[in-house]
């Protein structure tokens, strides 16, 4: 009995010593719950051109109202007060465009369209809208939102709280930070208070006010889970206050903001994988916001400094087939021609080490830092250049208008 069973045993036996040496020689096959799929990077859409006639020159800033530093001493046992305060000058808007389609679906085949003349392919309009928030910053009715909510709009209408409706004016866009300034016209406008977005700190209550879905005016309450968070795939620019107070769709260039009921940033995106809220919500920064509706009121566009180069982030294997110890620079994978970098001598292999004598840890880092130098001033760089390190002076320039928003074609554009 028990020889004839064996002659089946031992390959059984055999299979699963073999199946064992396999994955341990070869672990990778494993399964492993821990591993994390990284979110899909989200395209912010193509630039709005603004539609205010009135020159940004002439344009003064918007007085706006600053906010007193939070007393983190105790937390109250309800936020109504901060409601109260804030919740009136978030609006909701509505965006509506205009699109054309054929008469009939069978026109958009060529085929069929040989049947027809230019004045019997007739096509009809319809609207297309979409939803979102924003906040009044000032009493001149300046409202800041997400380029994203009003982007390719046709018209623009600003709900308020207290019931009245207007149509709004562009100011002007921003698609690499993702914010948009409008403007309305109303008489005793609320005003929300902006606090300082530097001196807010993980752990303290944060509400979001915004209009998810289009249900109305809701509020949202978490806490702030992160600061300076960038990296994501969103934006050009990334300086993101990270929140777990629920946002969802139609939440987008709403209010967030602290117990004081002061503004601490502008909604603007979350990471999902259902389309809903799984506690995990960005805003761009008040102090950020409040910079660019400067730069967009008083100017029309926002200048930021330039120096025309591709950077590539440097690995340790690249780093050592430089000759560098470490891996800390970026290298210029590419030149814009005629650029900045392209006067300065700058060529495509070299590796940037420092830039004004700071040595360079994140290429994304540096490039917002870039950003933030006025055009025309003189940096010293430092490269390596076929295992020599070189000293150069760069004339910052002006960045030129993004003519596609997309983030694939600035994250290493500097």
């Amino acid at each position: 009995m028990h020889r004839s069973v064996l002659p089946y045993i031992w390959p059984i036996i055999t299979g699963l010593l073999l199946a064992a040496l396999a994955l341990l020689a070869f672990p990778e096959y494993l399964p492993n719950p821990f591993r994390q799929t990284p979110p899909a990077t989200v395209e912010p859409p193509p630039s709005l051109v603004p539609t205010s006639g009135e020159s940004a020159a002439n344009r003064p800033a918007p007085e706006i109202r600053q906010a007193e530093p939070l007393n983190r001493n105790q937390g109250p046992a309800s936020y109504s007060n901060a409601v109260n305060q804030a919740a009136p000058a978030v609006v909701n808007i509505y965006s509506s465009r205009i699109v054309e389609r054929d008469q009939h679906p069978l026109m958009s085949d060529p085929f069929f369209q040989q049947f027809f003349s230019g004045d019997d392919a007739t096509t009809h309009q319809r609207m297309l809208s979409s939803l979102g928030s924003g906040v009044i910053v000032s009493h001149d009715g300046y409202v800041l939102t997400n380029h994203h909510v009003i982007n390719g709009a046709d018209q623009i209408q600003v709900a308020l709280r207290d019931g009245r409706e207007t149509l709004a004016e562009v100011i002007g866009t921003d698609p690499e930070s993702d914010l948009a300034v409008l403007r309305i016209t109303l008489d005793d406008l609320p005003v929300i208070e902006l606090a300082d977005s530097e001196q807010v700190a993980v752990g303290d209550v944060a509400l979001a006010i915004g209009n998810p879905f289009g249900v109305g005016q809701t509020v949202t309450m978490g806490i702030i889970s992160a600061t300076g968070r960038s990296h994501l795939g969103l934006n050009a620019y990334e300086d993101f206050i990270q929140t777990d107070a629920a946002i969802n769709p139609g939440n987008s260039g709403g209010a967030l903001v602290n117990p004081d009921g002061a503004l601490v940033g502008i909604n603007t995106a979350i990471f999902s994988r259902s389309g809903g809220s799984q506690g995990i919500g960005f805003a761009i920064p008040a102090n950020l916001a409040h910079s660019i509706l400067n730069e967009l009121v008083t100017r029309g566009r926002v200048i930021r400094g330039w120096l025309g180069i591709e950077a590539q982030a440097l690995s340790r294997e690249l780093a050592a087939s430089f000759g560098l110890r470490t891996p800390q620079g970026v290298i210029v994978a590419g030149v814009v021609k005629d650029g900045p970098a392209a006067k300065a001598g700058l060529q495509p292999g070299d590796v940037l080490l420092s830039i004004d004598g700071q040595v360079i840890l994140d290429a994304r880092v540096t490039m917002s830092a870039i950003a933030s130098i006025p055009p025309g001033t003189k940096l010293p760089l430092t490269v390596v250049r076929s295992g020599e390190r070189m000293d150069m002076t760069l004339e910052v320039g002006e960045r030129p208008a993004p003519i596609n928003a997309t983030s694939g074609e600035h994250q290493s554009d500097s």
